[in-house]
């Protein structure tokens, strides 16, 4: 079983929970065991298993701002300034997540959320696919 949706990130860098989207779509799945697997189809978009909301997502954002930074070292140029760092994400923030699921729920710690990190401001349109194989 496989969905794609798309999420709309705006003009700005951002740490975006998936943890509703990804409820809904195994709400269809039914109480069953498996694994959920996530895939962001973006050369500049990436997917994170993190702490939201208690400042952990800014941090991550600035840490990659301190690895990554918005400026012309990057032999990657079409874009806005700095965009060559963007298409080097994925290699740190991978482009896909697996999660297991007991009983039709993401078996995740008490603080954790499937996150899309997208430092892309020129693009501000993401796709995720959601796929489920069960175990």
């Amino acid at each position: 079983m496989s969905e794609e949706i798309e999420i709309r990130t705006g003009g700005v860098e951002v740490v975006y929970d998936l943890s509703a989207e990804c409820e809904r779509f195994l709400a269809d799945v039914g109480r069953v065991d498996g694994l959920l697997h996530l895939w962001v189809p973006h050369a500049t978009a990436g997917l994170a298993v993190l702490e939201t909301g208690a400042g952990s997502d800014e941090d991550l954002l600035a840490a990659l701002r301190d690895l990554l930074p918005k400026d012309d070292r990057w032999r990657h140029r079409h874009g806005s300034p700095g965009h060559g760092r963007d298409h080097v994400l994925p290699a740190l923030v991978p482009p896909h997540a697996s999660v297991p699921v007991f009983d039709g729920r993401m078996a995740l710690g008490t603080w954790q959320s499937v996150c899309l990190v997208d430092t892309n401001i020129d693009n501000p349109v993401r796709r995720v696919r959601f796929s489920f194989l069960r175990g």
